[in-house]
């Protein structure tokens, strides 16, 4: 049996097979660990073969909370179906959920809505845009990974969603990179597999 479980969540427009290869760099930093990456539910809306957690035609900073709200029933089941079939559906501490971008914006909803009350999560790249009422443990660790360049993701947004957490009593780490862009660089990669390492364990939770 696997100790370890470790979700990832891909940004709007692509697919689950674009993050899977962070699992494979992360094998000698996360042994025991089984890796997934799941497409989104939804088709892209500007077309090819991507997916995405919510739509993002006409999106607003008022609107994006709803339609985060209205992606929770998709993404608790893709979720679900994971971590059963995985085993670890009794064993959400050693589950972790790492997304970048939209997928980053569904994670942090995932546990600052106390849905899913997994061991750890890293965000690359996100913002927070979870609508209320939030019904937070407090209990995750949580990662963020943003790099002081990018474009798409502007760096304050990593702030302010440092701070909403942290008002949550969430355990926040922020990993800030210089002149990064929105992706995820091997530093950031690097940081977030030892975040991982350090605290997905039962030591690392007490």
């Amino acid at each position: 049996m696997s100790d370890r479980l470790v979700i990832f969540l891909h940004g709007v427009g692509s697919r689950g097979a674009d993050l899977a290869g962070l699992g494979d760099l992360w094998q000698d930093a996360l042994p025991g660990t089984v890796f997934a990456a799941p497409d989104g539910p939804f088709p892209f809306d500007f077309g090819g073969n991507g997916r995405q957690w919510f739509s993002v035609a006409g999106v607003t900073d008022g609107n994006r909370p709803e339609r985060v709200r209205e992606a929770r029933a998709a993404f608790n089941r893709m979720i679900e179906g994971v971590v059963t079939e995985q085993g670890f559906a009794d064993r959400l501490d050693r589950v972790a959920l790492v997304g970048f971008s939209q997928g980053s914006i569904m994670a942090l909803d995932a546990v600052a809505s106390g849905r899913w009350p997994v061991g750890a999560v890293v965000a690359f790249s996100g913002r927070f845009a979870s609508p209320p009422p939030l019904a937070a443990t407090g209990a995750t660790p949580v990662l963020l990974v943003h790099g002081t360049a990018d474009p798409t993701m502007p760096i304050a947004l990593c702030g302010q969603a440092e701070t909403a957490l942290s008002e949550l009593g969430f355990d926040v780490e922020v990993s800030k990179l210089g002149g990064i862009g929105h992706q995820i660089s091997p530093d950031g990669a690097n940081r977030a597999a030892d975040f991982l390492a350090r605290r997905l364990t039962d030591k690392g939770r007490k």
